[in-house]
């Protein structure tokens, strides 16, 4: 599991952790506002409606910004618009903790998810054109579990400061809080440099990536079924982590201090599943491991949603949901990366990822309304089942990828004059 790192150069030790951080601390900040939600409604009195449009905001913005930060990364270099991304989603947040209003707060939440869309994609195909081919699910899911780092850190930091500070100070120092990781970025433009991969392409390839890109004849089904594989897997994890907490307070009965130590549970289930998914889809496939994990995910999500369960046993089984239902993101930065050519790779990942994610975010709301006529347990599990196999579907129509190597890809997609019938390139696969 850990071979790829001990044996990875210093440039692939170095992106690692220029791409890791850069997750865990966009992941802290996005998680983080989950818990300051009733803080602010009870601070400037608001509604769930107008706190509901705090979280919408930034997730359709971070849509956006997605798309336009794919864009810039193929025209102008990953690393330049991974720090670009840190420093803007960073800024912003800083910003926020002196949001003297809803409406100040509306406005800074909506630029700050700007830099939250355009973080992921950059960062996963920056990593996945440094390390080496048969290493790539591993170490693009190491990268992922992130996530569960950013997640508990914003569970543990929330409920330090929430319990030890007034609430009117609590929330902006949260916000604040968020500046002092994003001095990494200091790192990232001092040690990590584009990969040559991307160099050679953007010299080679005269026409720039756009707005049409990600549409294009060679890439518009990859890029539709991408968009549909990660809205399937992002209305499920959605609906499980905005509501699991309601669900366990209101009709499982459990107290508040029972509900952090399941969150952090599931938290550690999470950062295993990407490290399991990882391995499993560098050595069996990135569809067998993504099928493996849909079938996981649902089996446990219907058992934690519909059996009933002691307290102790809730938080024993959030260990498994977080595994499968959270760990399956591991295989999704190297998916989409091997799908697309280097000239066009974050525009399209980007798009895909971030369509995916502000379709998946409609399952929230979707959740909240139908759950008053038939049970928020029995809704949340029927939602799953719908959404897991909406991803199912869309990994069956797409390609397997394992083993690719990222520079035979444009020349399967665009194939030059000089690329001869008899000396075109097929993908690699490791021996």
């Amino acid at each position: 599991m850990f071979e790829w790192y001990k044996t990875g150069s210093p440039r692939e030790r170095k992106t690692f952790w220029a791409c890791f951080s850069g997750w865990a601390l966009d992941t802290y900040d996005a998680q983080m506002f989950s818990f300051l939600l009733p803080t602010l409604m009870a601070v400037w009195q608001i509604s769930k409606g107008e706190a509901g449009m705090l979280g919408t905001a930034a997730l359709l913005s971070a849509s956006l910004g997605g798309w336009i930060a794919g864009i810039l990364s193929d025209r102008y270099g990953r690393v330049r618009i991974l720090v670009f991304t840190i420093c803007w989603f960073t800024a912003f947040g800083a910003l926020a903790g002196f949001a003297q209003s809803y409406e100040q707060m509306l406005v800074l939440r909506t630029l700050q998810g700007l830099g939250f869309g355009g973080e992921w994609a950059v960062g996963a195909a920056l990593m996945a054109e440094v390390i080496r081919p048969e290493h790539r699910g591993k170490a693009l899911g190491f990268v992922q579990s992130g996530f569960a780092i950013g997640w508990a850190l914003a569970a543990v930091l929330m409920t330090a400061l929430l319990a030890n500070l007034p609430a009117e100070t609590a929330w902006r120092v949260a916000f604040w809080v968020g500046v002092i990781p994003a001095m990494f970025v200091l790192f990232i433009r001092r040690h990590v440099k584009d990969p040559e991969i991307y160099r050679q392409a953007a010299s080679q390839v005269t026409r720039k990536a756009s707005l049409a890109s990600a549409f294009g004849p060679d890439v518009v089904r990859l890029t539709l079924l991408g968009a549909m594989l990660v809205t399937g897997l992002q209305a499920a994890a959605y609906t499980i982590m905005v509501w699991l907490p309601t669900l366990m307070v209101q009709v499982r009965g459990l107290k508040p201090g029972p509900v952090v130590l399941t969150m952090l549970i599931m938290c550690a289930g999470a950062f295993a599943g990407f490290i399991l998914t990882a391995y499993l889809a560098d050595r069996f496939g990135r569809r067998p491991a993504l099928l493996a994990f849909c079938l996981g995910a649902w089996l446990f999500t219907m058992l934690y949603m519909l059996v009933p369960m002691s307290p102790t046993a809730l938080m024993l089984m959030s260990f498994p949901v977080g595994l499968f239902a959270t760990g399956i993101f591991a295989v999704i930065g190297p998916f989409l990366s091997e799908l697309f050519p280097t000239h066009i790779r974050t525009t399209c990942m980007g798009f895909s990822y971030n369509l995916g994610k502000s379709l998946g975010a409609l399952s929230v709301a979707a959740v909240g309304v139908l759950s008053e006529s038939f049970g928020l347990a029995q809704t949340i599990g029927g939602f799953c089942l719908v959404a897991y196999a909406l991803a199912v579907t869309a990994v069956l129509l797409l390609p397997e990828t394992r083993g690719l190597r990222l520079d035979a890809i444009i020349h399967r997609l665009q194939p030059t004059a000089a690329d001869a019938p008899s000396t075109v390139q097929q993908p690699a696969r490791p021996e």
